[in-house]
């Protein structure tokens, strides 16, 4: 990796060193199938900083269009077994260092082998809801992909909600 990371020392939390972001599509950058407003522009912003994936079973059908231009790795999941994909994915990348947003069911294995490596999972609700698989194996939860992706962009944010 050529890009400078995300550093976010938290007390009592401990050090993230995040070098790259897993993120689901539907439900959590996405309202609808459309990627919501605002997230492109964070989208660009963290790309500076490190790498960004995107693995969905895009419900809707329009990730790679929503997403086309965007300096990041869409890659669509198929068949059966897609929280299993999404896990083995996120091993791929290395988990400790890893931040990754999900709202789903098919979320939840990404999410705790993220979590339990000792990287960063947020929860995030985008108005189509969460589910309490997600919600369980979460660091933290957030109202919006654009709050979910600001975390990242003003890590002191994030330092002031997991401190104690």
């Amino acid at each position: 990796m050529n890009k400078p990371g995300i550093t976010i020392d938290i007390p009592g939390f401990g050090k993230l060193q995040i070098n790259a972001i897993l993120s689901d599509y539907t439900g959590t950058l996405s309202f609808g199938g459309k990627l919501s407003p605002g997230v492109k522009d964070r989208l660009l912003r963290l790309a500076q900083l490190v790498d960004i994936h995107v693995v969905t079973a895009d419900s809707c059908g329009t990730a790679e269009k929503e997403l086309e231009g965007l300096p990041l790795i869409c890659r669509k999941l198929a068949g059966p077994g897609e929280d299993a994909q999404k896990q083995r994915y996120a091993m791929e990348l290395n988990p400790r260092c890893l931040a990754s947003l999900g709202n789903g069911v098919k979320d939840r294995l990404l999410m705790k082998l993220v979590k339990e490596a000792g990287g960063l999972t947020i929860a995030v609700d985008n108005g189509e809801g969460c589910a309490h698989e997600a919600l369980r194996h979460a660091n933290i939860f957030v109202a919006g992909a654009v709050n979910a992706l600001d975390l990242l962009l003003e890590p002191t944010r994030l330092r002031a909600t997991l401190r104690f």
